[in-house]
């Protein structure tokens, strides 16, 4: 099975880089690669050398690819290429195996961050809502405009704008009107454009009412080669002080999407 391998080789000195979700799927790419080399189970010696990542760090990725079922760890304390790994490695089961590992991660990061979670993507022109996770005590946005039709509304949509060059930008809002959903709700497309183009990559995307009187949202990019993904949260207006801090949660937490993404 083939995966993925990073651009450049281990770091003279990986610890002194960020701890980022970017980072950490780069070395998780090597961690598998290397398990993927040794069919009979490598040690976590044998997979701090080959990655290039320091102990410290290896411990809390081991865990994390683990829990995503990246990785199995035998009772000897080696690790194997876990079961999801060789699932989403597969043809015909990896669309199945995609679907289901994301879903199980963005309902993991609905009880970390309390609060709705959904996964965007832009496909084919089109902004694409594909998945979601809430619950009683998370519940979605009510979805009273069609995603698809409020890009320039939406924490969602306006990060996975963000994500486009300006003239992709620039043929999406040619091809879709903005109407004024709220108050707030930004309709000049040339102040839309404009507000994307200073749009910090790193800093998360807010929809404060925007879309909806009542809701608060929040969006970070999830970036995997060239796709253009992202994850979002919403909450109610009266829990608005919780969102930049769960949106920086659910930035800190992106990691095993991009993961199954990029595999």
């Amino acid at each position: 099975m083939a995966l993925l391998r990073p651009s450049s080789g281990p770091s003279e000195e990986p610890e002194r880089e960020p701890v980022t979700p970017f980072g950490s799927v780069r070395y998780a790419l090597r961690v598998l690669e290397s398990a993927a080399r040794h069919r009979d189970g490598v040690c976590e010696e044998t997979l701090s050398q080959e990655a290039g990542l320091p102990h410290v760090r290896l411990g809390h990725l081991l865990r994390m690819l683990c829990r995503e079922g990246y990785l199995s760890r035998l009772e000897d304390g080696s690790y194997i290429v876990g079961e999801a790994l060789v699932l989403l490695g597969s043809g015909v089961e990896r669309a199945r195996a995609l679907r289901e590992r994301l879903q199980s991660t963005l309902d993991e990061l609905r009880d970390t961050v309390g609060a709705a979670v959904y996964f965007g993507r832009y496909q084919d022109g089109e902004l694409e809502s594909a998945q979601v996770a809430d619950g009683p005590t998370t519940p979605a946005v009510n979805q009273w405009v069609d995603f698809r039709s409020a890009a320039h509304a939406t924490a969602l949509g306006k990060c996975l704008l963000s994500q486009l060059d300006h003239d992709r930008r620039a043929d999406h809002l040619a091809r879709h009107r903005t109407p004024r959903l709220t108050s707030r709700t930004i309709t000049d497309k040339r102040r839309l454009l404009d507000s994307l183009d200073r749009q910090p990559p790193t800093v998360p995307v807010l929809d404060l009412q925007e879309y909806a009187v009542g809701t608060v949202c929040a969006a970070v990019p999830v970036t995997a080669g060239s796709a253009v993904s992202c994850l979002a949260l919403s909450l109610p207006v009266t829990e608005a002080h919780r969102l930049r801090r769960a949106a920086e949660l659910l930035s800190e937490r992106a990691a095993p999407v991009m993961l199954s993404l990029a595999l």
